[in-house]
C-alpha cells in the first residue's frame, strides 16, 4: 500500500488549503480512510474520517476542532482522499496524513506540511 499526500503549503490565517492524497495497492473504493495530522511537540490525532460508499453515500466524521470548517471527501474512479481546509487557524499547523480508518501503521506516508500563519 502506498499513500502520497500533496497540496500544504504556508497560508495566512482565515485561508484555505485542499489536500488530496493518492491511494494504490488497496481496494480503495471499499476502504475507508481518514485524515490525520501532527503538530510539533504533539502526537498525531484524528482529524476526519470518510467511509466506503453504502447505497452510493458515504458517511464523515471529523474532529471537534475542525467540523464546519474541513471537508474530507473521496474518488473512488481515481484513487483519490481530499480535504478542503477553509478559515485556517495557527493552530491547524501540523503535518497532514491519510491513512485508512482506522489507521494501520505500516501504511503512513511522509504526509504533507501545512503551516498557517497569525
Amino acid at each position: 500500500v502506498l499513500l502520497t499526500e500533496s497540496g500544504g503549503g504556508l497560508v495566512q490565517a482565515g485561508g484555505s488549503l485542499r489536500l488530496s492524497c493518492a491511494a494504490s495497492g488497496l481496494t480503495f473504493s471499499s476502504t475507508a480512510m481518514g485524515w490525520f495530522r501532527q503538530a510539533p511537540g504533539k502526537e498525531r490525532e484524528f482529524v476526519a474520517s470518510i467511509s466506503s460508499l453504502t447505497w452510493g453515500r458515504s458517511t464523515t466524521n471529523y474532529a471537534d476542532s475542525v467540523k464546519g470548517r474541513f471537508t474530507i471527501s473521496r474518488d473512488n474512479a481515481k484513487n483519490a482522499l481530499n480535504l478542503q481546509m477553509n478559515s485556517l487557524k495557527p493552530e491547524d499547523t501540523a503535518v497532514y496524513y491519510c491513512n485508512t480508518n482506522p489507521p494501520r501503521s505500516a501504511y503512513w506516508g511522509q504526509g504533507t506540511q501545512v503551516t498557517v500563519s497569525p
